[in-house]
């Protein structure tokens, strides 16, 4: 039975392709292990629920043909907050009187269970996804997967509970002000907050409305990412659903600016800041140059969330239960919905011209770096702390996570390593809107580079994959060698095509490699040879927009052309060759294994 915990997308998905593993009865021993006293659960499917699940997968795969590559979850559990609807569980948001069954699905758990996930049961919350504390739920209080007698974090209380002690894979959540990230942080797992609007809120029950955020809880970044690509689709069925710029970055610079608080107030925790320092210290081993800036513009934003008439939208959101039976929600969120008796129309209005200021100033901000980076939290607390003291201590916990969404960023929470006392310390990296790839792609990096155990269990991870990002689907990907090649003459052709840099590779060595006679600026050429007879040839994958690939092939002077690369892995690209016939005049220049290398060594520069 332990075999099964902690196990990651891959590992599922390889257990079940080897045949060591089969869904069902992998799956019926894991729910065995899931009991309905642990808090972190309000509802679990039952085996026969299971059952019905996994014999419809069944169905699905054998008329594949037994396709794993059609099934990207196949039979992989997971779990989903209970303010997102899941046909065959009741939607209580941590309010019974509240509870419904719903007659669909959300359209992100649709989604995966398409792609063959298998739902395992809905998780605790603070009631309305109201609080960053997982304290406020009639269900009971959901402890940190470490320490019993401190908080897990909220509002994703339970869905950050379960990925930690790897009853589930993965976990969706909900971010408004933080719920996404900090029970990550607290539970030392990955968090990823996407950009608003990138996936569908369809089928959840709003806290803002506007600022909702389904979220991501994974034990490494790739499972994380690999969930919300999935997810990542248009909803007509949602208002607030957005196109994904697929234009946006897809990775990060090798040596980012990251920009810090230049004042952190960590309110005595003396461990938390210890960790902090310790992230920056690894941050720049790795090469990152930390920016200090002014982050009082985000703090003021925050305290808008909260403070402001934006408490009206939580109210707009509960109006009915608040309206026939508000003794049915909880003393703490109900007092904070009351504020909005508090505030005007003329309020809003107020308060929105001061948000589009501070907005203006918190992208200049964001304009002077790569992304932020802040603790996730400047502290941590216990359960008896918090329910002594609910709202001014839920507060603290907000103070690098309230004003996300408001400024529509997207943010990835990541582990930081542990505290002195045992506890995990998480950081969390904050990007503009449609950053959420560039944002992945540097957690990878940092995975690779500073690994952490999985969850709460205690044992390693896998081995982090290359940071290669997907391509976006409307662009295309292929491998220069040349005059092409960044800081080369004729690079222009691509980035005045919207082009951009991915990563640098090997050709395998199928390749002989010509210095091209009488070519202005001087170009190579690559021969294919038989399979392994040649050279391992340097490259440059770059993609740019689709349609932007023609005029750019069509630039392209003979003997050179567009064809198909083998690279050293095996798999094949679009990329440079060159016509035979041209080598006769040439050069072989394939010892220098690439054309950067020979411009160094053979004296020779670019005309």
């Amino acid at each position: 039975m332990q075999k099964l915990l902690g196990l990651t997308i891959d590992e599922w998905l390889n257990a079940y392709q080897q045949g060591t593993l089969s869904p069902k009865q992998a799956l019926n021993e894991l729910l065995s292990c899931c009991s309905p006293d642990d808090p972190a659960w309000i509802s679990l499917v039952n085996a026969q629920q299971l059952d019905v699940q996994l014999d419809a997968l069944a169905i699905r795969f054998k008329e594949s043909g037994e396709d794993f590559s059609q099934f990207p979850l196949y039979g992989v559990p997971f779990a989903i907050k209970d303010n997102i609807d899941a046909v065959g569980l009741p939607t209580t948001a941590a309010c019974p009187e509240f509870s419904y069954l719903p007659e669909q699905d959300a359209s992100v758990v649709k989604l995966l269970r398409q792609a063959g996930a298998i739902v395992m049961g809905k998780t605790n919350l603070d009631q309305f996804a109201t609080g960053l504390v997982g304290t406020r739920s009639p269900y009971g209080v959901v402890p940190n997967s470490f320490d019993a007698d401190y908080i897990s974090g909220g509002s994703s209380s339970g869905s950050a509970s379960v990925v930690a002690r790897g009853l589930v894979a993965f976990a969706l959540g909900t971010d408004t002000a933080g719920s996404g990230r900090v029970p990550a942080g607290f539970n030392n797992i990955v968090g990823l907050k996407p950009s608003r609007g990138a996936l569908s809120s369809a089928g959840l029950i709003p806290a803002c409305r506007t600022l909702d955020c389904i979220s991501v809880f994974a034990l490494n970044v790739e499972d994380a990412q690999k969930v919300f690509e999935l997810c990542l689709q248009h909803d007509s069925n949602d208002p607030f659903s957005r196109e994904f710029d697929s234009q946006a970055p897809r990775t990060l610079p090798k040596k980012p600016v990251f920009g810090i608080p230049e004042a952190i107030n960590w309110y005595g925790d003396s461990e938390a800041e210890q960790a902090f320092e310790n992230t920056l210290r690894q941050l720049t081993a790795m090469g990152v140059q930390i920016k200090k800036l002014d982050f009082q513009p985000l703090h003021e934003l925050a305290a808008l969330l909260y403070e402001g008439p934006w408490v009206a939208e939580r109210r707009a959101a509960l109006s009915e239960i608040y309206q026939t039976r508000p003794d049915a929600i909880h003393p703490v969120v109900r007092h904070i919905i009351e504020q909005a008796d508090n505030f005007s129309a003329v309020d809003y209005f107020n308060a929105s011209y001061r948000k589009q200021s501070l907005l203006r100033d918190a992208q200049h901000l964001m304009s002077m770096v790569d992304a932020l980076c802040v603790p996730t939290t400047p502290t941590i607390y216990r359960i008896e702390q918090v329910q002594q003291s609910p709202l001014m201590l839920n507060s603290h916990l907000g103070s690098y996570t309230n004003f996300v969404n408001f400024a529509d960023w997207s943010a990835l929470a990541l582990p930081g390593g542990m505290r002195n006392d045992g506890l995990p310390a998480g950081f969390t990296l904050i990007g503009p809107t449609w950053h959420d790839f560039a944002l992945a792609e540097f957690g990878l990096r940092w995975q690779k580079f500073q690994p952490w155990s999985r969850g709460a269990l205690g044992t390693s991870l896998p081995a982090t994959p290359a940071a290669t990002p997907p391509c976006p689907a409307d662009w295309i990907r292929f491998a220069v060698v040349g005059a092409h090649l960044e800081g080369m003459p004729l690079n222009y052709q691509l980035t005045e095509r919207k082009a951009r840099f991915v990563e640098h590779r090997q050709s395998a060595a199928d390749y002989q490699f010509y210095a091209l006679a009488d070519s202005v600026p001087a170009k190579p050429g690559m021969v294919r040879v038989k399979q392994g007879s040649g050279t391992a040839i340097a490259l440059e994958i770059w993609e740019m927009p689709i349609s932007e690939f023609g005029s750019f092939v069509s630039l392209i002077p003979s003997p050179l052309g567009i064809g198909t690369l083998r690279l050293d892995d095996d798999s094949e690209i679009k990329g440079f060759i060159c016509e035979g016939f041209a080598v006769g005049a040439a050069t072989n220049i394939s010892h220098f294994g690439g054309w950067r290398n020979y411009l160094t060594n053979a004296g020779s520069t670019p005309s």
